[in-house]
């Protein structure tokens, strides 16, 4: 029982517990489930798109995936206005960086800075902690490809393949049973949409309730972000053959 003990974000409770940052944790797993895939060819993400009336005009802008720098892409799980906040200040470190050293962010440099900020929210009375999670897909030169992962507490790991929002659980069975070291971009994409036909609400899928990117080197070794269109959602879909697989 919480009694007293999550009134605020600095008190322990006698079991060395933040009740406040569990609850921040809480909201994540009641959003949709976003997918990160790392390949040596790029990086895909994947996230569920909960449309929540039929009266709601769909906006050309993506609601789940966000463009950090040239090089870095986010997918965000939780509280938009929270993830919009930490989306800013995220463009903005990158860009301090770029004009202090004239190089590109590091990938871990910026989640680690990021970080830092979640977690001087759990720290200091009167702040609560920001109720969104974030799946971080990069490249730099020193270490190619990169996939992170980050939540509310301000803990952060690099992962091959890892999985967030309200179905993480379930996802992160299939993609422990179903990646493979040497998996393709394009086998990523059908199994990051394996991994959401399996966790979301719905029972057909469409491209009104999926977004993904990929990150990717172009032909002059330029990374390129991508996010895919309805046609191309549809393709996917259609070669997935999701329906195949269930039977």
């Amino acid at each position: 029982m919480a009694r007293r003990y999550d009134s605020r974000t600095t008190i322990f409770s006698p079991e060395g517990r933040l009740y406040q940052v569990e609850y921040a944790m809480e909201a994540i797993s009641h959003a949709g489930t976003c997918v990160g895939i790392l390949t040596k060819e790029g990086v895909v993400l994947g996230a569920e798109k909960r449309v929540t009336s039929k009266l709601l005009e769909i906006t050309a802008s993506p609601e789940k995936m966000y463009k950090i720098d040239s090089h870095i892409a986010a997918a965000v799980a939780g509280i938009t206005s929270d993830a919009n906040i930490l989306i800013n200040y995220a463009r903005l470190t990158a860009q301090r960086y770029l004009f202090s050293y004239q190089n590109p962010t590091p990938i871990e440099y910026l989640v680690r800075s990021l970080c830092d900020l979640k977690q001087g929210y759990t720290q200091i009375g009167g702040l609560r902690p920001f109720g969104v999670s974030f799946l971080y897909a990069g490249w730099d030169s020193l270490y190619g490809f990169q996939l992170y992962h980050s939540d509310p507490s301000g803990n952060y790991g690099g992962y091959k393949a890892t999985a967030i929002g309200a179905g993480h659980q379930p996802a992160q069975g299939i993609l422990k049973s179903d990646y493979k070291e040497d998996i393709s971009l394009e086998d990523a994409k059908k199994l990051a949409l394996k991994v959401l036909s399996k966790t979301m609400d719905s029972t057909t899928l469409t491209n009104e309730k999926l977004e993904f990117c990929t990150l990717t080197l172009n032909n002059r070794g330029k990374v390129e972000f991508h996010m895919l269109g309805s046609a191309e959602l549809d393709k996917l879909i259609s070669e997935t053959d999701l329906k195949k697989e269930d039977d």
